[in-house]
């Protein structure tokens, strides 16, 4: 389809639902070029939802691709054209399969909004047309919009044609993202988290530290060391101020690690201020810092959460931290994962405290408080919008949490991720579809295959690797992939993703090369009880 004006535009107002242009009550501009960028006027007015229409009939035997509202869930794939699937973002709809690499004749339509929108997007496909909805709420509550315009979204129609459909969906999110923000340094390194699970120390972090050290001794590119959730005097939760009894000096131990001559790393969690049933563990903010959907979560509109965020940013920063890996965020404002979304992302009879706002502008506003402040540090969201983060977080966690215990959690969660969403590494930002976690539970000829394909894909690398589990001969493996991660110049193209949720094949520097993501017993996701 060729981009165009919609046949139908409907606007979705505090208490009615008016089309466009019959309303006098608000007006839709669009300005038509190689995109199509819309505008909304609503003085005095609630505003909801935005749907646009393109009705056109196909008769073409395709696969569909749609993203993620977040990180991907193992849930990325392939299907037939299903009119109620909604697709947040952008899909991909192609004939034909890349396991074959002779392209010709195949045609590939992508559809998506550029990065950076100020309205959450999804889209539905059938055979009778496109629709596109732009949540423009503020939370679950209407958006009261003054008298300044609202920029919604730019819409990307694009063509491709005797191209495989990763080639496509690659050019496309380039197209999508016109100014990604990356490191001036391919990352990669060494994250505690898949084999210490939040139980470490000082001198646990200095270990690992001179062991990631030695193993990337020979390489230009200095590895990171990552401080994962733990250090923090209570877990996966705040305050950010201090280490606990274990990591009695952050800034010392910041120092000592880049005396050993690594890059430093750590995790944070800006939002929370206690879980469930106990009690907040920091007391001074008053009620209206918090959301009204949970009184544990800070509310990223208010202006005093946001110096927060930015005190905490630039403390961390101060300590010596030179990554930033942000997590939980996307959860702690809408309170759910992103598998459990279906359609609009709130849901409910909440709002943010500023009220004027969309829900993309005032995320947009807090990942960008997060930069502003980082003096040049590299940030990783983990759990936030990647169609939002991009072109402010140089990198982002892709996919939901691999394992070092669960080979099978491994192959769905980080093979899917790999496989579907590495079209938008260096695109978007630098991507990471999550650690190789090494503890002794999974056999090596498993975590070998996905250290492999991780080092092979010009992604960021990561391994948790428990002290004395490998011997010399696996210790020179993982020397290897961070030496051909630690400059990430291969290319890395899935053949069979059309196919499959795990892909096996993949067309790496020309050369075929086949993964084995399977024990003897082949899936052992489900474990009777």
């Amino acid at each position: 389809m060729k981009l165009r004006l919609p046949d139908i535009t409907t606007l979705y107002l505090e208490n009615e639902i008016v089309k466009i242009p019959t309303t006098d009550k608000a007006s839709v501009k669009f300005e038509l070029t190689d995109s199509l960028k819309i505008t909304l006027e609503a003085k005095n007015q609630g505003v909801r939802f935005l749907r646009l229409r393109w009705n056109e009939k196909t008769t073409r035997e395709v696969k569909v691709l749609g993203d993620a509202w977040e990180r991907a869930y193992g849930d990325l794939e392939w299907r037939g054209i299903c009119p109620e699937r909604c697709m947040p973002w952008y899909f991909i709809v192609s004939n034909g399969s890349d396991s074959c690499l002779d392209y010709s004749g195949r045609k590939t339509e992508c559809y998506g909004v550029g990065t950076g929108p100020n309205a959450l997007a999804f889209w539905q496909y059938d055979k009778a047309g496109v629709t596109l909805w732009l949540d423009i709420r503020n939370g679950a509550m209407p958006t009261m919009l003054g008298s300044e315009p609202l920029e919604c979204a730019t819409v990307y129609f694009c063509e491709y044609e005797n191209i495989s459909a990763f080639e496509a969906t690659k050019r496309f999110t380039a197209v999508m993202c016109k100014k990604p923000y990356l490191a001036n340094h391919v990352v990669y390194g060494s994250n505690n988290w898949y084999y210490a699970y939040g139980k470490s120390s000082h001198e646990e972090i200095i270990s690992d530290t001179k062991i990631v050290k030695e193993l990337c001794k020979d390489n230009e590119n200095i590895p990171y060391m990552v401080i994962d959730d733990g250090w923090q005097p209570n877990p996966c939760d705040a305050p950010w101020d201090r280490g606990n009894e274990r990591f009695p000096d952050m800034k010392r131990l910041a120092e000592e690690m880049k005396q050993i001559g690594v890059r430093t790393g750590i995790w944070v969690r800006y939002l929370i201020n206690g879980r469930d049933d106990e009690p907040r563990k920091v007391d001074c903010f008053p009620e209206e810092y918090y959301l009204s959907r949970c009184n544990k979560v800070l509310d990223p509109s208010h202006p005093e959460v946001l110096k927060y965020v930015a005190s905490t940013t630039k403390r961390i920063v101060d300590w010596g931290y030179e990554l930033i890996k942000h997590d939980f965020s996307t959860f702690d404002i809408f309170g759910r994962w992103g598998f459990e979304i279906n359609d609009a992302m709130a849901n409910g009879s909440w709002g943010f405290f500023d009220r004027t706002k969309t829900s993309a502008q005032i995320i947009k506003n807090f990942y960008q408080t997060i930069k502003d402040n980082a003096n040049g540090a590299v940030i990783i969201g983990c759990n936030v919008i990647g169609h939002l983060c991009a072109g402010i977080h140089q990198l982002n966690r892709t996919g939901d949490d691999t394992s070092g215990f669960e080979w099978h959690r491994t192959a769905k969660m980080g093979v899917n991720t790999l496989a579907f969403r590495v079209a938008q590494n260096n695109n978007f930002f630098g991507a990471d579809a999550d650690c190789v976690g090494i503890t002794g539970a999974i056999a090596w000829e498993q975590n070998r295959e996905w250290l492999r394909a991780l080092s092979l894909s010009s992604s960021a690398l990561f391994v948790s690797c428990k002290p004395g589990i490998l011997n010399e001969e696996q210790l020179d493996e993982l020397r290897e992939a961070f030496k051909v991660a630690s400059v990430q110049k291969d290319e890395f193209i899935p053949l069979d993703w059309m196919e499959t949720t795990c892909p096996e094949r993949y067309l790496i520097n020309g050369k075929e090369v086949t993964f084995n993501w399977y024990t003897k017993n082949g899936n052992e996701s489900f474990t009777a009880r």
